[in-house]
């Protein structure tokens, strides 16, 4: 989705940002984020970044770290994206629209008197911000053959021209998104260094999904 605003590398970016913890929620450079916004904290959030930059830091909670539930232990690594798109419900809710800019690391959670948590973060990926680099090293056949198979194994369907007709990147980090794997296997698909990486991964863990399947008794892939 085109932007208003242009970030060409890090120093276009602010040090500090607003951050939103959601387990399983995985936002990738240009790839695009529907959300729900209802609880009172992240509401504030949404006026804060409506006022300012625009940005929202996603990031999952870390699970296997001590923390709190009302405060739990974050990964290091998000992704930023801008608020693209943003309407009122009605009933309280603000529903909206990110579209990932590029995957920062938390330096410093920040102490602050906002409802919502705020980081101190750098932008380690410079590659982030070159739309489509590295689109030529993936696997694309791989990538293809494991969604189609898939597919098949949940009797599932797909508009099939239209993934054929994508671009390498938006097709790889679209299907890491919507991906059902858990938090810590979507964690792994976000901190890949390279697209054609996150590919592999992305193959990997559906083929593991595909053998688990077949040991449990599905029917195997032909």
């Amino acid at each position: 989705m085109p932007m208003n605003a242009v970030y060409r590398d890090a120093s276009d970016l602010p040090d500090i940002i607003p951050v939103f913890p959601l387990a399983g929620a995985l936002l990738l450079p240009r790839g695009q984020m529907p959300l729900n916004i209802f609880e009172p904290r992240y509401l504030a959030m949404t006026d804060h970044a409506l006022a300012t930059t625009r940005l929202i830091g996603m990031i999952q909670p870390d699970t296997g770290h001590s923390g709190d539930e009302a405060k739990p232990s974050l990964y290091r690594l998000g992704c930023v994206g801008r608020l693209t798109q943003f309407a009122e419900s009605g009933d309280g809710r603000y529903l909206m629209q990110l579209t990932g800019v590029v995957r920062f690391r938390v330096e410093e959670e920040l102490t602050v008197d906002t409802p919502f948590r705020q980081c101190r973060v750098s932008y380690p990926f410079p590659d982030d911000f070159t739309a489509r680099k590295g689109e030529a090293d993936v696997d694309r056949q791989a990538l293809l053959k494991a969604l189609a198979d898939f597919l098949r194994v949940n009797d599932l369907k797909a508009d099939w021209d239209g993934i054929e007709s994508a671009p390498n990147e938006a097709l790889v980090n679209a299907l890491s998104m919507m991906s059902p794997y858990d938090s810590a296997e979507k964690q792994a698909l976000l901190e890949a260094p390279t697209l054609k990486e996150r590919a592999e991964i992305l193959i990997a863990l559906t083929e593991i999904d595909l053998a688990r399947r077949n040991v449990e008794g599905e029917p195997p892939l032909q």
